[in-house]
């Protein structure tokens, strides 16, 4: 052995005996006695030899936590009362709509819900497959969220379908990107659950409504509907070409900025000049879309057009508005819908699905910020004399104005894609709107916040109506009745102040924008829902009659 092994530490094998395998082991020579010793029980907690413990006596067999309790009986059962956690008793009426039932069994508690309705037919024995019957509903569910439908009218539509072919105990639920919905046949069943992801969004209230008749037909009991069928039918509404070509929509979207402008004060070469700047302003962003860009870029572009022709009249010094031209092209651009909706889903209890349509709306809000800003902060450069402080001419001409109010809301319908029957109702609902804003506002002195959630108040209540009138979604009736309301001046001043250094004016209008915005979403949420409370249209008749309306 040599010195540096000599100085080696020895190991923990060298200290025990090799024959040794635990410290813990029973040295030799000591006897423990077998059976019955210490030793030998495993837990402290065991019970000592020669106590027996007492079994407790049960008068009913082992079952489910489930289970009706044995002191329970359906002839003396108890009065129905409110919880003490909270949830109200909900009343049912058969004869309301399909979406007004759904969405009261909906807030109910799965075990208080009604048995389903008279189920569709099916020609297989026992009913169609649980999970096509889920991504028929699905399918339904996606193309409502893409088209704007809110969240609570998707949940009762995923619901209405599912109950129409008997599943009972299912689940919907709605995000603002995906759909699931679970169904769970018994309570000793394991649940079936499905999803499905919503990628691509898009403006079609022809497509929407062509989905609410199918729902319709689905929940009536004396409407037979395949599932073979349905999935026909929902094929086709997917093919369907949009109503209006896309010439027809470049059209619109100058007319309506033209109309837009009138109703702030402009002349005719002011509703030429904003017809021109929004139709560049959407065929630059029709461009944008054809290259892949995202939409914020395709607002922040759209949104040059107009105010670039604004600042092209201040440095020629032209005698017009210029003002009105920047606001008739802004108001092509609003976000309306998408703020209503988010507004919706707010109030109704969808705080996720609300959060992320309020991001868009900001998102798209600030996009066309940039692209205005970009603008104005060169034309003040170079010389142009845009006053933010001279307020727009909208008081001295009410019959025009209500003119150009009703064929803002024509335009706007036709950029949403409308079916053509409804377009008359919306433009005079658009009509309306703008004449009790006008009333209140100019005529009773009233402030524009209050006067606006009046006026959108209406519009929600007469589309509700209309929308209930022919079973259909309310979405048609009052996304473009709207559109006069948007505040499109406040916007613009707010963001000319901004380009000019006045950060506070500018900060201050563009509250006001916000106010105005947010009385318009609460007013027609508001409406639609004094509706459904005090109002009751919509019975067995009614539904024959208006599916005879529409070809049934």
């Amino acid at each position: 052995m040599t010195e540096a092994e000599d100085r080696k530490p020895r190991s923990d094998e060298a200290r025990y005996d090799p024959e040794i395998t635990s410290e813990f082991a029973v040295p030799a020579g000591i006897a423990v006695p077998e059976g019955g010793g210490e030793s030998e029980s495993t837990s402290e907690f065991t019970v000592p030899q020669g106590l027996v413990a007492p079994q407790p006596v049960s008068g009913e067999p082992e079952g489910s936590a489930f289970s009706t309790p044995r002191t329970y009986s359906a002839d003396d059962a108890p009065p129905a009362f409110t919880p003490a956690s909270g949830f109200p008793m909900v009343s049912l009426v058969k004869d309301a709509p399909w979406q007004d039932r759904m969405r009261t069994m909906l807030r109910m508690p799965v075990t208080e819900r009604p048995a389903p309705e008279p189920v569709q037919k099916a020609e297989e024995e026992g009913g169609p497959a649980v999970p096509r019957v889920l991504d028929l509903t699905l399918r339904i569910g996606e193309l409502l969220l893409a088209g704007g439908e809110g969240s609570e009218d998707v949940e009762a539509a995923m619901f209405a379908v599912c109950r129409s072919y008997g599943l009972d105990r299912c689940e919907p639920n709605v995000t603002f990107t995906l759909l699931a919905i679970s169904y769970q046949p018994s309570l000793v069943d394991d649940p079936v659950t499905a999803s499905r992801t919503v990628r691509r969004r898009g403006t079609d209230y022809t497509r929407l409504a062509a989905v609410f008749r199918l729902v319709d037909d689905l929940t009536d009991p004396e409407t037979h509907v395949s599932l073979e069928e349905a999935y026909r039918r929902l094929a086709e509404i997917r093919r369907n070409r949009h109503p209006y070509p896309g010439w027809a929509l470049t059209a619109a979207s100058g007319l309506l900025a033209g109309a837009a402008s009138v109703l702030v004060g402009g002349d005719l070469l002011v509703f030429v000049a904003a017809a021109v700047g929004a139709m560049l302003g959407d065929r630059l962003a029709w461009l944008c879309a054809g290259r892949g860009l995202p939409e914020f870029y395709q607002f922040m572009i759209a949104a040059m057009p107009p105010a670039a022709i604004g600042v092209a009249f201040s440095l020629a010094h032209i005698d017009v508005a210029a003002s009105a031209v920047v606001t008739g092209g802004l108001f092509a651009l609003l976000p309306g819908r998408a703020l209503v909706a988010s507004v919706q889903d707010g109030l109704t209890g969808f705080y996720i699905t609300a959060s992320a349509r309020l991001l868009e709306v900001m998102y798209f809000f600030v996009g066309i910020v940039i692209g205005v800003l970009t603008v104005l902060y060169f034309g003040v450069k170079l010389g142009g004399r845009l006053n933010p402080d001279v307020a727009l001419n909208t008081s001295e001409r009410p019959l025009l104005q209500i003119a150009a109010s009703m064929v803002l809301s024509l335009t706007f319908a036709v950029l949403l894609q409308q079916e053509r029957s409804t377009v008359l109702a919306v433009t005079l609902n658009g009509g309306v709107a703008w004449s009790v804003y006008g009333a209140m506002h100019y005529a009773g002195g009233i402030s524009p916040v209050a006067s606006t959630a009046v006026a959108a108040g209406l519009v929600g209540l007469f589309g509700q109506l209309l929308s209930r009138y022919r079973f259909a979604s309310a979405l048609p009736y009052t996304t473009a009745a709207i559109g006069p309301l948007l505040p499109g001046s406040a916007t613009y001043f707010g963001l000319l102040s901004m380009a000019q250094n006045e950060v506070d004016k500018g900060l201050v209008s563009l509250a006001k924008a916000a106010s105005l915005a947010m009385a318009i979403a609460i007013g027609v949420n508001l409406g639609s829902e004094i509706s459904r409370l005090t109002l009751r249209v919509g019975s067995a008749g009614k539904r024959s009659a208006a599916k005879r309306t529409r070809g049934f």
